[in-house]
């Protein structure tokens, strides 16, 4: 029986691999979002499936606007993405907190209102500090944030228990870290698919980063998200999700072997976040989940990557100052 999922942020990353997925087996996703800009969207959906997808304009920091919104939607089932990513909580806090924690307690209280079945939001591995790559780091892990997003992440993690345990909310929040694909365009861990975005432009791209991190291939983060949404037992639950363990030596590698010349270098600290997460407790929650292989997940990622490029489709925005660089 086909579905109705009420999903925040979803002309973002995440998202719009959500949206994609959900409509292409049939479900219908509603879209809640400040913007109105389709352009993620359009660059992953064929016209058919996008036929499916409702749109509903507003602001999560409404409380308002997201409860009538989600009760009009008739959805049972909530995916709240909705959020600012590490350098705009650095640069503005106090906003970062009204969109990230703020915007969470209002898909909280509207989904308490509307009776809603799950939510099922992002955190982020953020709530972690630093940590030795050989040892992936579990939930039970001590939580010390160096970021306010990852403080912001943490909060929400909190709420979303005391939900469950004042009102028997359910929940599940993951825990991704560096996903990168088609439509990853904005943080500092999109510099790995941004990169991808310049060796097909052909033009030099160095990725801010060194040292280990998680990669996940998108499609496979939007998977979990929408798995957790469908069968995830009662309670408030979060998970760490887990792609692959690399070197950013080695992501570098691959893309310009796919390039077939040498266009992107890196550099700079280690992200301050444990690079090896554990999911053990989502699979064995939850199932086995996707598991895209770094040289298949980026492959695909630039080819997708050159077919928007040859249609004069490919969004460059996110990489202008490179390109103007080399000209």
């Amino acid at each position: 029986m086909f579905q109705t999922y009420f999903i925040t942020g979803a002309q973002g990353c995440i998202g719009s691999w959500i949206v994609k997925a959900l409509a292409e087996r049939g479900d219908t996703p509603v879209v809640f979002d400040r913007s109105e800009d389709a352009r993620r969207l359009n660059a992953i959906m064929e016209p058919g499936a996008l036929e499916r997808v409702r749109f509903i304009a507003g602001d999560i920091t409404d409380v308002a606007a997201v409860r009538s919104a989600l009760e009009s939607s008739g959805a049972r089932r909530v995916i709240h993405l909705a959020g600012l990513q590490v350098p705009a909580c650095k640069a503005d806090p106090v906003a970062g907190a009204f969109v990230n924690v703020i915007g969470t307690l209002n898909v909280f209280e509207s989904a308490k209102a509307a009776g809603t079945e799950r939510v099922v939001y992002a955190s982020s591995a953020a709530v972690f500090g630093a940590a030795d790559a050989d040892t992936p780091v579990k939930e039970t892990a001590a939580t010390e944030p160096e970021t306010h997003y990852g403080v912001f992440k943490r909060t929400n993690e909190g709420s979303a228990r005391v939900y469950f345990l004042d009102h028997g909310l359910n929940s599940v929040g993951l825990r991704p870290l560096t996903v990168y694909g088609v439509n990853r365009d904005a943080g500092l861990t999109s510099d790995p698919t941004k990169a991808m975005k310049a060796a097909v432009l052909g033009v030099p791209f160095r990725i801010r980063f060194s040292g280990a991190t998680d990669f996940q291939y998108v499609e496979d983060t939007a998977a979990a998200f929408i798995r957790c949404a469908d069968q995830a037992p009662e309670g408030a639950h979060v998970f760490n999700l887990h792609g692959e363990t690399v070197e950013v030596e080695r992501i570098v590698k691959v893309v310009n072997q796919n390039a077939g010349r040498d266009l992107v270098t890196f550099g700079g600290p280690p992200i301050p976040i444990a690079p090896a997460l554990d999911d053990a407790a989502i699979r064995h929650m939850i199932g086995d989940l996707p598991s895209t292989p770094l040289e298949v997940g980026v492959r695909e990622t630039m080819r997708r990557f050159t077919e928007l490029h040859e249609a004069g489709q490919l969004d460059t925005s996110d990489i202008d100052s490179e390109i103007s660089a080399t000209h």
